[in-house]
Protein backbone atom coordinates (compact mmCIF):
# COMPACT_ATOMS: atom_id res chain seq x y z
CA UNK A 1 0.00 0.00 0.00
CA UNK A 2 2.85 2.43 0.71
CA UNK A 3 4.75 2.13 -2.42
CA UNK A 4 1.27 2.75 -4.33
CA UNK A 5 0.99 5.94 -2.76
CA UNK A 6 4.10 6.55 -2.63
CA UNK A 7 4.25 5.91 -6.43
CA UNK A 8 0.94 7.78 -7.04
CA UNK A 9 1.99 10.82 -5.07
CA UNK A 10 5.56 10.37 -6.89
CA UNK A 11 3.42 10.66 -10.45
CA UNK A 12 1.31 13.76 -9.16
CA UNK A 13 4.13 15.48 -8.32
CA UNK A 14 6.56 14.83 -11.58
CA UNK A 15 3.50 15.10 -14.23
CA UNK A 16 2.68 18.81 -12.28
CA UNK A 17 7.02 19.41 -12.94
CA UNK A 18 6.39 18.46 -16.44
CA UNK A 19 3.25 20.38 -16.78
CA UNK A 20 5.57 23.57 -14.98
CA UNK A 21 8.36 22.90 -18.03
CA UNK A 22 5.91 22.53 -20.98
CA UNK A 23 5.22 26.50 -19.93
CA UNK A 24 8.71 26.97 -19.48
CA UNK A 25 8.92 25.70 -23.31
CA UNK A 26 6.29 27.53 -24.63
CA UNK A 27 8.20 30.95 -22.74
CA UNK A 28 11.51 29.65 -24.87
CA UNK A 29 9.55 29.31 -28.28
CA UNK A 30 8.48 33.03 -28.03
CA UNK A 31 11.87 34.22 -27.30
CA UNK A 32 12.60 32.26 -30.43
CA UNK A 33 9.59 34.26 -32.71
CA UNK A 34 10.09 38.25 -30.57
CA UNK A 35 14.19 37.82 -29.51
CA UNK A 36 16.23 35.85 -32.00
CA UNK A 37 15.97 32.75 -34.04
CA UNK A 38 19.02 31.42 -32.62
CA UNK A 39 16.94 31.04 -29.22
CA UNK A 40 14.63 27.99 -31.14
CA UNK A 41 18.03 25.95 -30.17
CA UNK A 42 17.61 26.07 -26.50
CA UNK A 43 13.84 25.58 -27.20
CA UNK A 44 14.91 22.67 -29.06
CA UNK A 45 17.26 20.96 -26.37
CA UNK A 46 14.97 21.75 -23.92
CA UNK A 47 12.14 19.96 -25.14
CA UNK A 48 14.25 16.80 -25.32
CA UNK A 49 15.46 17.35 -21.88
CA UNK A 50 12.14 17.32 -20.39
CA UNK A 51 10.98 14.44 -22.58
CA UNK A 52 13.37 12.51 -20.23
CA UNK A 53 10.72 13.22 -17.44
CA UNK A 54 8.01 10.79 -19.51
CA UNK A 55 9.34 7.25 -19.13
CA UNK A 56 9.29 7.90 -15.22
CA UNK A 57 5.58 9.24 -15.36
CA UNK A 58 4.73 5.94 -17.20
CA UNK A 59 6.77 4.23 -14.84
CA UNK A 60 5.10 5.98 -11.70
CA UNK A 61 1.34 5.26 -13.00
CA UNK A 62 2.14 1.08 -13.37
CA UNK A 63 3.92 0.72 -10.28
CA UNK A 64 1.03 2.99 -8.27
CA UNK A 65 -1.75 0.48 -10.30
CA UNK A 66 -3.14 3.58 -11.33
CA UNK A 67 -6.48 3.68 -13.16
CA UNK A 68 -6.29 2.24 -16.67
CA UNK A 69 -7.59 5.66 -18.10
CA UNK A 70 -4.87 7.60 -16.51
CA UNK A 71 -2.00 4.95 -17.62
CA UNK A 72 -3.40 5.61 -20.82
CA UNK A 73 -3.19 9.34 -20.21
CA UNK A 74 0.25 9.12 -19.20
CA UNK A 75 0.91 6.61 -22.40
CA UNK A 76 -0.75 9.62 -24.86
CA UNK A 77 1.57 12.62 -23.30
CA UNK A 78 4.64 9.85 -24.70
CA UNK A 79 2.78 9.78 -27.98
CA UNK A 80 2.27 13.67 -27.81
CA UNK A 81 5.82 14.58 -27.50
CA UNK A 82 7.17 11.77 -29.66
CA UNK A 83 4.64 14.03 -32.52
CA UNK A 84 6.29 17.33 -31.50
CA UNK A 85 9.22 15.47 -33.29
CA UNK A 86 7.26 14.94 -36.35
CA UNK A 87 5.39 17.70 -36.86
CA UNK A 88 8.54 19.63 -36.64
CA UNK A 89 10.13 17.71 -39.56
CA UNK A 90 7.29 18.50 -41.90
CA UNK A 91 7.79 21.89 -41.70
CA UNK A 92 9.07 22.04 -45.16
CA UNK A 93 7.44 19.57 -46.91
CA UNK A 94 3.74 19.94 -45.25
CA UNK A 95 3.77 23.26 -43.49
CA UNK A 96 -0.14 22.96 -42.31
CA UNK A 97 0.45 19.89 -40.41
CA UNK A 98 3.68 21.05 -39.03
CA UNK A 99 1.60 23.89 -38.05
CA UNK A 100 -0.17 21.36 -35.20
CA UNK A 101 3.06 21.20 -33.21
CA UNK A 102 2.13 24.30 -31.07
CA UNK A 103 -1.61 22.79 -30.70
CA UNK A 104 -0.28 19.66 -29.62
CA UNK A 105 2.01 21.48 -27.30
CA UNK A 106 -1.12 23.24 -25.82
CA UNK A 107 -2.96 19.85 -25.64
CA UNK A 108 0.09 18.26 -23.91
CA UNK A 109 0.10 20.29 -21.50
CA UNK A 110 -3.47 20.02 -20.57
CA UNK A 111 -3.20 16.14 -20.55
CA UNK A 112 -0.12 17.19 -18.25
CA UNK A 113 -2.54 18.84 -15.85
CA UNK A 114 -5.38 15.96 -15.94
CA UNK A 115 -2.64 12.87 -15.36
CA UNK A 116 -1.54 15.49 -11.84
CA UNK A 117 -4.38 16.17 -10.82
CA UNK A 118 -5.98 12.96 -11.07
CA UNK A 119 -2.68 11.17 -9.59
CA UNK A 120 -3.10 13.41 -6.94
CA UNK A 121 -7.12 13.27 -6.05
CA UNK A 122 -6.23 8.82 -5.81
CA UNK A 123 -3.28 9.17 -3.86
CA UNK A 124 -4.93 7.86 -0.86
CA UNK A 125 -7.02 5.42 -2.21
CA UNK A 126 -7.20 2.10 -1.04
CA UNK A 127 -6.69 -1.11 -2.86
CA UNK A 128 -9.48 -2.54 -4.99
CA UNK A 129 -11.20 -5.60 -3.67
CA UNK A 130 -11.12 -7.86 -6.59
CA UNK A 131 -14.37 -9.38 -7.80
CA UNK A 132 -15.30 -12.47 -5.64
CA UNK A 133 -13.31 -11.86 -2.89
CA UNK A 134 -14.79 -11.11 0.58
CA UNK A 135 -14.18 -8.10 2.11
CA UNK A 136 -11.95 -7.81 4.82
CA UNK A 137 -14.00 -7.26 7.97
CA UNK A 138 -13.25 -5.80 11.43
CA UNK A 139 -15.73 -8.97 13.21
CA UNK A 140 -15.62 -12.86 12.76
CA UNK A 141 -19.17 -13.78 12.33
CA UNK A 142 -17.97 -17.18 12.59
CA UNK A 143 -16.87 -17.21 16.56
CA UNK A 144 -18.97 -18.90 18.38
CA UNK A 145 -20.33 -18.25 21.91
Amino acid sequence: MRLRSGARTGLAIVAGLFAVLIIVQVFLAGLGVFDSPSAFATHRDFGYTIGLLILPIIILALVGRAPKGLVGLTILIAVQMTLQSVFVAMRESNPAVAALHPVNGVLMLLVTIVVARWAWAIRDEPDPVPAGAAAPSAVSSDVAT
